[in-house]
Parts: C-alpha cells; sequence; structure tokens
C-alpha cells in the first residue's frame, strides 16, 4: 500500500509548496523509492486552460492532454517522470463529477453536500495514484494558503484521511514563513504560530513544519517553534532563500527532511540518495564557463510565471552548453521598425515565445524580421513559428497581407488557418489540439540534426495551423518544412538552410525539458546563440551581467 504525503501552506501564498514537495519527491526517488506528486487547485475553473497568463501563470500541458498547474511542470523537471490528468485537481473538476454523478441518480435522493460528498470525491482522488502498486510515496500538494474559503472542503478531506489511515501511511507538512523584520533585527515565528493553530482548529496537526527564512533560523528559534506548535525540534525544517530552485532538493537533504518523512512513515528499505547527474548539473549551472543574452519576445513578460517552462529550458540548455543564458525580456508591443536594432542589437539569439489574440503581433513579425535578415539565431514556438510564416510571406513572397485568421478573418492570404476540426468547436476549455503527437523530420533537416531521429513526439497546445494551400509556394522561395504530423501532415517544424540557425516549431518543447533530458532543440538554441556571439568577438564574461533585464 503506498504512503501519502501531504504538503499544505500557510501564512502568504508564493513560499514554495511546489518546489518543496518536489524537492521532498527527488529525494525520495534518488533514495530507491517510487514517488509522484499530485497537485490539488482550490479554483472552480475546471482547469487553468481558459485563465489568462497574468492570472495563473502559464497553462503546464500534459503528454494526455491536460491542461494543468505550473506546478506539475516543476515535478516532471524534478523527477524526470510524465504526469498526467490524474496529477492536477481542481475544486471545479471535483464538484462537475459530484454533480453529474447526482444528475445520474447515484446518490440514492439524499441531500448532496460539501461532507461527505463532495470530501469523499476530495478523497477518491487523492488515493486514485496510489492504487495498483504503482507508487511507493504520493505526495500531495494542496493549492492556496490555510484559512482560505475555497480550501476548506481540501483542508477536511485531508483531516479525514488523517483519521483514517493507518498513522504511518500519512504525514502532512506544511509550509510558512518566518520573516526578518530588518527594523528590529530578528526573525519572527508568530505568523508561523498563527499559521499552525489555524491549521489545528480545522483538525489537521502538521508532522514537520518547512520555515520559509530569509536568515538561518538558530536552534532556540527551532525550539520555540516546535515548543509552541507542537512536533520535535528536529521536525522543523529550515528552508533558506536559494539562488536556483535546483539548490533546494540538496538544502532539504541537509536539512533530513526526506530521512524525517521516512521515519515518520516507517519505510525502511531505502538506500542512500543517488544524485550524481544533480550535482554535475549544478556545478555546470553555477559555474559557466560563457554567457550568452537571449531576447525573449512576447507580451506577458511582466509575469515570468507566464514563460516559466521556457526560462527552466533555457537553464537546462545553460548547464548543458556550460554556458549561462540571460535572458532579456522585450515586450513585442514596444518594438518597431524604428527600434529594432536599438532593442536586439545587443543580442546573441531571439525566441519567440508562444500566445494568443492581437496584441503585440506586429512587434514580434517586426523581430523575425529583423533576426531573418541580420542572421541572429532565430527559435519561434507555436504563435513564434507562426509569426516566422507570416513574416516570411509579407516580405520574402511578396504578399504583403498574409496573416492568420486568428487576428485577421478577413485576411486575403491565410498563410495561418483554423485547423478544420476546430472550426465547429464553440467550447473554450479543453478543445484545443493538446498532447502529445508524432512528427516526421525530413532527413539532413537542422531539425535531424538536432534531435538525431526521424520520428519525435511532442506536446501541443493550439487551434490554428500552417495553412498546407501554400506549401509549393513557401519551399520554393527558400523555407524548408522539415516537420509534418505523419497522419494529419499538419506542419510542425520550419527552417531556413541559409541562416545560421533559424527555426520555428508549432509544438512546446519546454515542456518535456528536464535536468537530466534537456530540450534537444533548446541545446542547439543555446549552442547558436554562443557561436553567434563568439562571431562578434568572443563570449562575454558572464560576471556583471544582469540575470534579467526588462526593455
Amino acid at each position: 500500500m503506498a504512503k501519502y504525503i501531504f504538503v499544505t501552506g500557510g501564512v502568504t501564498s508564493s513560499l514554495g509548496k511546489g518546489i518543496i514537495a518536489a524537492s521532498l519527491a527527488k529525494l525520495l526517488q534518488a533514495r530507491g523509492l517510487r514517488v509522484t506528486i499530485q497537485k490539488f487547485d482550490p479554483y472552480i475553473n475546471v482547469d487553468p486552460g481558459t485563465l489568462n497568463p497574468y492570472e495563473h501563470g502559464e497553462c503546464y500541458v500534459t503528454d494526455d492532454g491536460a491542461e494543468t498547474d505550473l506546478d506539475l511542470g516543476h515535478y516532471e523537471r524534478f523527477l524526470n517522470i510524465a504526469t498526467s490528468q490524474a496529477n492536477n485537481v481542481t475544486t471545479g473538476r471535483i464538484y462537475q463529477t459530484v454533480i453529474n454523478k447526482e444528475r445520474e441518480g447515484a446518490y440514492l435522493g439524499k441531500t448532496v453536500q460539501v461532507v461527505p460528498h463532495i470530501t469523499d470525491e476530495i478523497k477518491r482522488r487523492m488515493l486514485l495514484l496510489g492504487e495498483g502498486g504503482r507508487y511507493d510515496i504520493v505526495i500531495t500538494e494542496i493549492g492556496g494558503t490555510v484559512g482560505d474559503i475555497e480550501s476548506l472542503p481540501f483542508i477536511e478531506a485531508v483531516r479525514q484521511l488523517q483519521w483514517e489511515l493507518p498513522e504511518e501511511d500519512c504525514l502532512v507538512v506544511h509550509l510558512t514563513l518566518i520573516p526578518y523584520l530588518r527594523a528590529a533585527k530578528e526573525l519572527k515565528t508568530k505568523p508561523t504560530q498563527h499559521s499552525v493553530k489555524l491549521l489545528s482548529q480545522e483538525g489537521v496537526h502538521p508532522d514537520i513544519i518547512v520555515c520559509r527564512t530569509e536568515k538561518p533560523l538558530s536552534y532556540e528559534l527551532r525550539r520555540k517553534i516546535a515548543l509552541f506548535c507542537n512536533v520535535k525540534t528536529e521536525a522543523v525544517i529550515e528552508a533558506a532563500d536559494a539562488p536556483t530552485i535546483y539548490e533546494v532538493p540538496l538544502a532539504m537533504m541537509r536539512e533530513k527532511l526526506d530521512l524525517i518523512c521516512l521515519k515518520k512513515l516507517q519505510v525502511n528499505q531505502y538506500h542512500e540518495p543517488e544524485l550524481g547527474k544533480w550535482k554535475e548539473f549544478l556545478d555546470k549551472l553555477k559555474y559557466p564557463k560563457s554567457s550568452v543574452q537571449i531576447g525573449l519576445i512576447g507580451k506577458y513578460v511582466e509575469l515570468q510565471d507566464a514563460y516559466k517552462s521556457i526560462l527552466e529550458a533555457f537553464v537546462h540548455a545553460g548547464a548543458m552548453n556550460e554556458c549561462k543564458v540571460n535572458v532579456v525580456n522585450i515586450h513585442s508591443e514596444h518594438l518597431t521598425q524604428s527600434n529594432a536594432h536599438e532593442k536586439l542589437g545587443h543580442l546573441d539569439g531571439l525566441l519567440v515565445a508562444p500566445g494568443f489574440g492581437q496584441r503585440g503581433i506586429e512587434g514580434k513579425i517586426t523581430a523575425i524580421q529583423y533576426a531573418r535578415e541580420t542572421g541572429l539565431p532565430f527559435f519561434g514556438i507555436c504563435l513564434g513559428m507562426q509569426m516566422a510564416v507570416i513574416e516570411f510571406a509579407r516580405h520574402v513572397l511578396g504578399l504583403p497581407n498574409a496573416h492568420s485568421t486568428e487576428m485577421d478573418p478577413q485576411t486575403q492570404d491565410p498563410v495561418i488557418d483554423m485547423m478544420e476540426e476546430q472550426k465547429k468547436i464553440t467550447e473554450m476549455g479543453g478543445t484545443m489540439r493538446l498532447g502529445a503527437y508524432p512528427c516526421a523530420i525530413r532527413p539532413e533537416s537542422l531539425a535531424h540534426r538536432i534531435y538525431g531521429a526521424s520520428l519525435i513526439s511532442e506536446r501541443h497546445r493550439h487551434r490554428w495551423e500552417f495553412n498546407s494551400q501554400y506549401t509549393e509556394a513557401f519551399e520554393k522561395a527558400g523555407m524548408v518544412l522539415s516537420g509534418h504530423n505523419p497522419e494529419s501532415g499538419l506542419v510542425e517544424i520550419v527552417e531556413l538552410p541559409g541562416h545560421p540557425f533559424f527555426i520555428g516549431v508549432q509544438y512546446h518543447p519546454e515542456l518535456k525539458s528536464t535536468v537530466e533530458a534537456p530540450a534537444p532543440i533548446f541545446v542547439h538554441f543555446v549552442g547558436a546563440a554562443k557561436a553567434f556571439s563568439e562571431s562578434k568577438g568572443g563570449s562575454r564574461s558572464h560576471a556583471g551581467i544582469k540575470k534579467s533585464e526588462l526593455i
């Protein structure tokens, strides 16, 4: 039977429950245990697919086509395993299931209530991944903070499971904040005390308290927290701010978080953690031999979580190249023909990010034209690829009105058009082309050199595609359509052979990039940016260059 660890949070959001959960899972996995993680989100949306990135950050897509919370990206990047729809559950999905069952008459005329019907469905979902003997430990992250009205049914479900499951099969880790008051020059434990008290009032007793802090916790402070929060002193864990999220597993190992959990769960069969590859990655990340500046052209650049997987894929690819990637955020709305060189001239590479809608489109097209004409390494993802097609049609094929029917339904030259199967769809949520699909790659192409394979599988999230009616015109003008879906013929990859590095992909390669298996296309793109930098007079020293700059 699987063991269950629940991770809750208090005081404030964005403390890093997902990183703590992923770090603990990584340590347990490194000790030879079969581990998975799931996220329960308290919002009423069925999934985050219809949420604006400003509201919720990026929407992470799994192989099976689930639109999920961005924390699932952390789980995959840390554990190097694929998640699925079962790993992300929302209040909306819970209520939808219960209401559907009520309409079917499943409750035999009973009054449907939060307790027991909603909490029973939550518990069923919480235990689902632990069935069938696939995993030794299932870690469940509860979204939001203790005290939120939306989170109450989830906390109640955890309370019931603490009572129903054997004591050695269930454990609660509570992440909280120990703020440092600069005026008083001391750390304050009262917010943590109040958070644990609030959790205890709901009937859930934490076994381990992880304290997010800017300053080291003294033994006296840990003892005070333990005394007032009714846990053992060794169960008070320091989670100090780290330069990179990838150092957190090692920090948690030093704090013995994994060993404390294993002791409480009475798990005795495990070995010393095997973290050789992880430490090798960290060494390359911390001590790069060179650096590059890569422009990220998007329209949500004010919120870093909107492009979280892309930024992390750059971290992985940078380490593979022993090169620090300095991401320069450039808002596409602010980019014009007159300022293109000023904004882009200092870059070593350009990535045009995915997105939806009209806003900022012309700026993306301008950036791509600059990269194509100057030889600046270019990489376009999803909408970025589509904009590369439009730019090529306008300025090479001589079709000045070429556009996508997403932005201009009446365009004379719809080089990007809605997929046929999408045209009859009226509902927004969960109806795009989602999940993993195969892509056949043309031999001797840039894509083939990147992947070293003729058939790959990548994840998608889109409604529009390259209009195949223009295939002959594009290839005659020099753009190679080097990747196609073998069943539908959908164009997946476009590239320009005469350019140092110019490629656009319809899929989202950033979603499959992990620490142990970086996305090949990101690795080659960073390598091309590094070569471009060296051709300009030597790769920059990484010292003194800001990690991110908003233009």
